[in-house]
């Protein structure tokens, strides 16, 4: 899988934590980050999930995500905003892949670049967590075009 290595921004995010198997806990999230944006008409400037945990090393009911949107440096959460998280995602230097997503098949993507950065030489997994944007709404469209992020440091010559 081809992916560049890129200085990536810290963003302002709000949204929902949850933990759970992510083929449940991000869809539900989403649901529920849906009906806070349109309830309380968020300027919503990305649509991200950010994941914490390898679920080769954590069991499914205790993986960990947010689903959130970004929002501006300075936003405060409104009132009627019960269960919703203001958060950062870190930024510096993370590998960045893009891939289309069909058939809610969210795995193969993320499983073909941790493949491929293991085999780089250059850099290693930083243990920030990961993350993936959306670009486009896959419910409409049938197939997700996603962002996957991931934090790397160069290796030592």
């Amino acid at each position: 899988m081809h992916y560049s290595i890129e200085h990536v921004h810290a963003r302002t995010v709000a949204g929902f934590h949850m933990v759970g198997p992510w083929e449940d806990t991000v869809k539900q999230g989403f649901e529920q980050l849906m009906m806070w944006v349109d309830g309380q008409a968020i300027p919503a400037k990305e649509w991200i999930a950010v994941y914490f945990d390898n679920p080769d090393e954590v069991p499914p009911e205790k993986l960990r995500c947010n689903t959130v949107v970004t929002v501006a440096d300075d936003f405060t959460l409104p009132p009627n905003s019960e269960g919703v998280i203001l958060t950062h995602i870190d930024g510096g230097e993370y590998a960045v892949a893009s891939a289309r997503v069909l058939e809610h098949d969210f795995s193969t993507p993320w499983l073909q670049f941790f493949d491929a950065l293991l085999k780089d030489s250059a850099y290693h997994i930083d243990g920030k967590p990961c993350f993936e944007l959306y670009l486009n709404d896959g419910n409409q469209d049938g197939y997700w075009d996603i962002q996957m992020y991931v934090a790397v440091a160069r290796n030592a010559a």
